[in-house]
């Protein structure tokens, strides 16, 4: 259990990042029919004239719960926008409540308020609904960013959106007879995995999110068979520059999960980054107050630029 100290320096952390207002995107495109299946874009606020800007793919967190929708990270978009990314903030169906109502509950618990859990993810919709999304992207963003240049992609997650990163970075990787393998690897500068609920198993062990890993996969029954379809540990190595930012202080995906996928990453013949930060917790990477949020647009603009 953490001390009392670390966790009001926690629930600090937590109230900064979600005491930014909502902003806007320029355009929403749907990519199903579905009321969670859009993608807002962000054009760039600082480009140079001629000159197509990179493409951020953000993945937002939430512990696949439905009470964390994408309007908590669009800050984060925004400040991304304002660094010369174009930004895809893409929406996925979740489990549980519907979205989150500003000052009721929290991201620890999942936004229960009441002490109760709602459940995370809902199989196979979330994973089908990322997979629907990166497949759209392409067409989507020549009408909705023009500026955008699509060969200059980087996938960027947080949390359970750290998790959907590094797995539809892996979609060529996953076994023959999932829905979602490709043929090939997407067409990413890399993965830019924040605080990514990496490791279910290590998850689990630590109770993640309230078991949210195992409620993804449908819980007891079929964790064990849909793990190889979905835990990034296992799909590796994947070919794909990755990085993973983690804070050294955080209380809800602790930095032994990101040691995990970076350990198994080498085991497989592959490097994955860790960018480990001091004092930190897990909500100032996405925190456009924060100096963390500095260092994530600087490891994403090491990819994309």
């Amino acid at each position: 259990m953490p001390d009392d100290a670390a966790a009001a320096r926690a629930a600090a952390e937590e109230e900064s990042a979600f005491s930014h207002p909502p902003v806007d995107p320029d355009i929403s495109s749907a990519y199903g029919d579905h009321p969670d299946q859009v993608i807002d874009f962000y054009a760039p606020r600082a480009t140079a004239p001629d000159s197509p800007s990179p493409l951020v793919v953000v993945l937002h967190g939430g512990a696949w719960r439905a009470r964390y929708d994408r309007r908590h990270i669009t800050p984060f978009a925004d400040y991304l926008a304002r660094r010369g990314f174009a930004v895809a903030n893409v929406e996925y169906r979740r489990g549980g409540e519907p979205p989150l109502i500003p000052g009721q509950g929290t991201a620890a618990d999942g936004g229960a308020g009441d002490g109760a859990t709602p459940s995370a993810g809902r199989w196979p919709e979330t994973f089908d609904d990322v997979a629907a999304a990166l497949d759209a992207l392409p067409d989507l963003v020549r009408t909705a960013l023009p500026q955008a240049d699509p060969r200059r992609t980087v996938l960027t997650g947080h949390s359970a959106g750290g998790h959907l990163a590094l797995w539809a970075a892996a979609r060529h990787v996953l076994p023959a007879d999932a829905p979602w393998r490709t043929t090939g690897p997407a067409l990413l500068r890399g993965v830019v995995a924040l605080a990514p609920i990496a490791d279910f198993e290590v998850a689990e062990k630590l109770d993640v999110c309230g078991n949210a890993s195992l409620q993804l996969l449908g819980g007891h029954e079929g964790f064990a068979a849909r793990r190889p379809y979905a835990d990034p540990v296992l799909l590796l190595p994947t070919g794909i520059a990755t990085t993973l930012v983690q804070g050294r202080t955080d209380l809800v995906v602790p930095q032994a999960v990101a040691e995990s996928y970076a350990d198994a990453a080498a085991k497989a013949g592959e490097v994955a980054g860790l960018t480990l930060l001091e004092d930190v917790g897990h909500f100032p990477l996405i925190d456009p107050a924060a100096d963390a949020c500095a260092v994530v647009a600087e490891e994403i603009a090491q990819l994309a630029w």
